[in-house]
């Protein structure tokens, strides 16, 4: 290893909780190139000298490849274009922060990789950077709403599904032609669960703020705004958040997770409005655009804390953005603050009903062996495995759980481009699936597991385990 890193003092490793810093994102030092090659080199240097994230994703192998390819065998001899390369393959899974990098802060080294390559692609984004693919894979809401009209949407699943449409989204978007395509629908999810209402429905019938159900005190998130703390208190109220995905691509997964609230005495409504929460645009680096949606979403969802009500989404990803990556673009703002101590995973929502004896566990159908897959956004919540343990109450029923990235990862794994990486990740979980021989298999992220059946040998179509708790209650 160079001075760069072993010059900058202290020793591997720290006994402390690792935090983050808020993200200076309006700054306009975060966006000096300069800077941002001299952290770069700094951290790759650090990273080339410990190398315990080469397992993780095709990031790491890309830099340290790289790095061995040279004839000093260091950083500083790159060329830069290489370290672009390592930022396009970083898809922001946070498992290098979370699980294996033992300089992260508070240790005097300081390092936040998936931050930096965040703050590469904001540099990257800001100068014009971003091309219009890119942007059309993350204008979520807009494809969705144009595919979704119902004289269209059969037009664009078909298309979608045929060989010709394959090679033509390939050329045109750079989409695969292996990779997994969603299939859109004209009957949204906000549609079909139109009957449950909305928060403004309820306020506007005098609806009262509801009572704690006595769970336990506020918790600090791991990660994040320290400012932040998270609520283990549960209201018996939940305003959903179907998501752009949940909404426009598979919107059973709404109504699974509102038929297995309604059973268990949960009131449910809808938010008033939504738009997409901003990961697809996070993970391009479009900052600018993520504020955006964040002045479109908060309102919606604090005017649904303020009526009382908890407030839940279905997609990882979702709940994350809200939990951690607004807290810390904007960590001066009280309301997003206020909404990241009331956004839940549905299972962690569960299972601190079940801590309380509020859960019903008159379960009616046994789901035998589930292979169980861990998405990266669900991890790095740090809220444990709350949907196994979930599972694990539905009785002559067993978990093989696989804590391993899908490969998937926004619209990494979609990518041409990235395609034969992202199926290299895969494999192994496929492996498991595929040895598992379990009556199911699941992954709470519905797009990591249509990227498993991608891999699998036998295709086979995963189940969310929302469907899954939904068929043991035998609702």
């Amino acid at each position: 290893m160079s001075t760069t890193a072993a010059g900058s003092g202290g020793g591997e490793g720290s006994l402390e909780a690792p935090t983050r810093h808020p993200l200076d994102w309006r700054s306009e030092s975060f966006y000096d190139t300069g800077a941002l090659d001299r952290e770069l080199e700094r951290v790759f240097d650090i990273c080339h000298g410990c190398r315990r994230c080469f397992s993780l994703c095709n990031t790491f192998p890309t830099l340290f490849d790289a790095v061995d390819a040279t004839d000093a065998g260091e950083v500083a001899a790159l060329d830069r274009k290489v370290f672009w390369e390592v930022v396009d393959h970083c898809y922001l899974c946070d498992m290098c922060f979370m699980t294996k990098c033992p300089y992260v802060p508070p240790h005097p080294w300081n390092v936040d990789f998936p931050h930096l390559m965040l703050r590469a692609k904001a540099v990257r984004a800001r100068g014009g950077g971003l091309g219009w693919r890119d942007r059309v894979l993350a204008a979520s809401d807009t494809v969705g709403a144009f595919a979704g009209i119902p004289v269209v949407v059969e037009a664009v699943n078909a298309f979608n599904a045929s060989g010709v449409g394959r090679r033509v989204l390939e050329k045109v978007l750079g989409v695969a032609r292996s990779a997994p395509m969603p299939t859109f629908h004209a009957r949204t999810a906000r549609q079909r669960l139109a009957e449950i209402g909305t928060v403004r429905d309820a306020t506007a019938a005098g609806a009262a703020p509801a009572q704690g159900t006595g769970e336990g005190a506020a918790a600090s998130t791991a990660v994040g705004d320290p400012a932040v703390h998270r609520r283990t208190v549960t209201s018996g109220k939940v305003a959903v958040f179907t998501t752009c995905y949940g909404n426009r691509n598979e919107p059973e997964i709404a109504e699974d997770l509102v038929a297995v609230l309604e059973h268990n005495g949960i009131e449910v409504v809808l938010l008033s409005a939504e738009r997409c929460c901003g990961m697809p645009r996070l993970e391009l680096g479009d900052l600018e655009g993520v504020a955006r949606l964040k002045e479109r979403n908060i309102p919606q969802l604090l005017a649904a804390v303020a009526a009382g009500y908890d407030l839940l989404a279905p997609i990882p990803s979702c709940v994350l953005m809200f939990k951690q990556e607004l807290p810390l673009m904007f960590p001066e703002d009280a309301g997003v603050r206020r909404v990241a101590a009331r956004i839940f995973d549905p299972f962690e929502y569960l299972m601190l009903r079940h801590a309380a004896g509020r859960l019903r566990t008159d379960f009616k159908v046994s789901l035998g062996k589930v292979s169980y897959h861990v998405p990266c956004h669900l991890r790095v919540q740090n809220i444990g495995l709350k949907t196994r343990d979930l599972l694990r109450l539905i009785p002559g029923s067993s978990i093989d759980t696989i804590e391993r990235c899908s490969g998937h990862n926004g619209t990494y794994g979609v990518k041409a481009r990235f395609r034969e990486a992202s199926v290299r990740i895969a494999r192994p979980v496929a492996q498991r699936v595929e040895s598992a021989g379990a009556e199911h298999y699941a992954s709470d992220c519905p797009m990591a597991g249509h990227q498993i059946e991608s891999v699998l040998g036998t295709p086979r179509a995963p189940e969310h385990p929302l469907r899954l708790l939904r068929i043991a209650y035998g609702l």
